[in-house]
């Protein structure tokens, strides 16, 4: 099956890897990602002994959970269903990762309907990507003005957990409303906040290009440039706080036993 490769569906691109590719290339209907390739999936929409995690950002991209998944010698196939999320959008977080991008995270937005994936990890899998995620916490989204449905059978989730950053969001100075900011894609989101920002520009450099690989690997430049955000007034709140577990604020992911690969 040769033609379910992730190089043959255009899915084998990994932003950990093409920093301004972020947040990678989606599949175009659910699938089963086993190992290189991404198989149909079959009708179920739910995994009982799996744990099911909205992907805001390269988690719904193949070859990102891929990466992710080979650094620990994880091969064990991973469902990734098509949904229609309710109240939920793909803002920015408040931080600057070491593998070279600002990266995306959810943010509250009542009404608001977007097709995004619902991963279903098995305990190993799940560990791997808590610890990947050291910028977030892990919550459990359910209530009324939440909603996840199958994009291909219509049947609804009870919830889903997503991973909510703990440095908030960037919010949208342009027009003056400083609501939560949309990513619009690493390229076009670099190039707007470099625009932006003087201090931006000395840090990482006046180029999307310049900021990948000023901020790959460099701890403390990251860091700097994630104080910096704070400073220039940029952060708000996602409105997604409140559904993080009080005992979970301020550790990575949840449970994960597994040591940390790269943001």
């Amino acid at each position: 099956m040769n033609d379910r490769t992730l190089e043959a569906l255009g899915l084998a691109r990994a932003p950990r890897e093409f920093p301004l590719d972020y947040p990678g290339v989606w599949p175009a209907t659910s699938g089963l990602l086993v190992g290189d390739r991404l198989l149909p999936l079959d009708d179920r929409v739910t995994y009982d002994d799996r744990t099911p995690v909205l992907a805001i950002g390269s988690n719904a991209c193949p070859a990102q959970l891929r990466h992710k998944m080979a650094e620990f010698g994880i091969d064990s196939p991973v469902p990734m269903v098509k949904v229609r999320a309710t109240g939920v959008d793909i803002g920015v977080s408040a931080h600057v990762s070491r593998v070279g991008y600002v990266s995306a995270s959810p943010v509250n937005s009542p009404g608001v309907v977007r097709e995004l994936f619902v991963t279903w990890f098995d305990a190993r899998q799940l560990a791997v990507v808590d610890a990947s995620e050291r910028a977030y916490d892990r919550a459990w989204l359910t209530g009324p003005e939440l909603r996840f449905t199958s994009s291909d059978s219509g049947e609804s989730l009870r919830g889903a957990y997503v991973y909510v950053n703990r440095y908030g969001v960037l919010r949208d100075v342009r027009n003056g409303t400083g609501v939560p900011r949309r990513h619009p894609g690493e390229q076009a989101l670099l190039t707007e906040l470099l625009a932006a920002s003087p201090e931006l520009r000395k840090l990482f450099g006046r180029t999307p290009e310049e900021f990948c690989t000023r901020s790959r690997a460099d701890r403390e430049l990251c860091e700097r440039g994630t104080r910096l955000f704070r400073e220039e007034g940029l952060v708000t709140v996602s409105g997604l706080e409140r559904f993080v577990a009080p005992q979970q604020t301020g550790s990575p992911g949840t449970g994960s036993s597994l040591p940390p690969p790269l943001m």
